[in-house]
């Protein structure tokens, strides 16, 4: 017998570690104890290929987030990063949001600590602040906005001409921002190690090898490696371009578990991933991202943990400015 103690010892180390009786058909049961206790899976698309199937919602950050807002079931289990499942807990104060491994984090958003960030903050008193959706929630709660990479240009724009704007925490979609806006943003230093891991010289020499074939890149990236892209879009901006583009082979510039979804919905074009600096690590993949596994998602479906929790309070002021970019159209 499991006791609550025991649980409660596996919820502080981040996961649950309980074993799985071996005849069990995994995907049935998950798909059983959805509809057992009235729960809903969402899904990035950075999850692995039997997380995404199993998804009820599977898209990038601002879909997600709005589908948060319009689910009525008891139960989210967010399978994706924990900024993400803190988001969906924010919109959704009364629900139960779970997800499979409280370890699964993001070095973006651990790029951006909130004593640090708001002693930069009060170095720019006249400035508004928007934050990239990537962030904790003590960091939205100093926020005027957040954004996505999806609306992140639409958010910039929804301000005055003249307002500064502080960006946090990714420099390189500020950096990106600040090229397609042009506006004078003040930039906090963060960044993700997996979009800054892609290696300028070697999708040179990619290209070269497949000359027909596109370049496509999320905005986290390096400046030097946009300015070679063909296109420059967000997770959901990339799986609309090549659908209505007409080449038949893509080099991707983001992390590698979208490619799954690129070749579901065109299954007679090439996706090849972007290479690294170092092709000997497997920092292509986000390793936050992973530590998510059907095994896992299992298990917090069946004991309801980790559980997401936030601060009344802090709930309450990081909701606001998640809630205005929702109502932009």
């Amino acid at each position: 017998m499991v006791t609550d103690s025991i649980l409660g010892q596996l919820h502080e180390k981040g996961f649950l570690d309980l074993p799985i009786p071996s005849h069990l058909n995994l995907s049935s049961e998950i798909k059983r104890l959805k509809e057992e206790k009235n729960a809903v899976i969402l899904a990035h698309y950075y999850q692995n290929k039997a997380i995404q199937d199993l998804a009820d919602f599977l898209g990038d950050s601002l879909y997600l987030a709005r589908k948060a807002k319009e689910i009525d079931s008891d139960i989210i289990v967010f399978a994706g990063v924990h900024f993400m499942a803190e988001t969906a807990k924010i919109i959704n104060p009364s629900k139960k949001v779970l997800l499979p491994d409280l370890k699964a984090g993001c070095s973006l958003a651990d790029s951006c600590p909130p004593t640090q960030f708001a002693e930069f903050k009060a170095q720019y008193p006249e400035a508004v602040v928007v934050t990239y959706i990537n962030c904790s929630a003590e960091i939205k709660a100093m926020s005027d906005m957040v954004c996505t990479s999806s609306n992140a240009v639409e958010v910039i724009n929804s301000f005055p001409s003249d307002q500064p704007i502080i960006f946090a925490p990714d420099k390189n979609l500020g950096r990106y921002l600040i090229k397609e806006t042009g506006r004078d943003l003040i930039l906090w230093e963060g960044s993700c190690i997996v979009h800054e891991a892609f290696s300028f010289e070697k999708i040179i020499s990619l290209s070269k090898k497949y000359p027909t074939a596109k370049f496509i890149a999320h905005p986290e990236s390096e400046s030097q490696v946009l300015n070679i892209a063909d296109f420059i879009g967000s997770t959901a901006g990339l799986l609309n371009f090549i659908q209505r583009d007409s080449a038949t082979t893509y080099i991707v510039g983001t992390e590698p578990g979208i490619i799954y979804e690129m070749e579901k919905l065109m299954p007679n074009k090439k996706f090849i991933p972007a290479p690294v600096e170092d092709e000997t690590c497997a920092c292509i993949e986000c390793g936050f991202m992973r530590l998510n596994t059907i095994e896992k998602l299992y298990l917090c479906l069946v004991h309801e943990m980790p559980e997401i929790k936030v601060d009344s309070d802090l709930a309450a002021a990081a909701l606001l400015p998640i809630e205005k970019m929702l109502a932009l159209k």
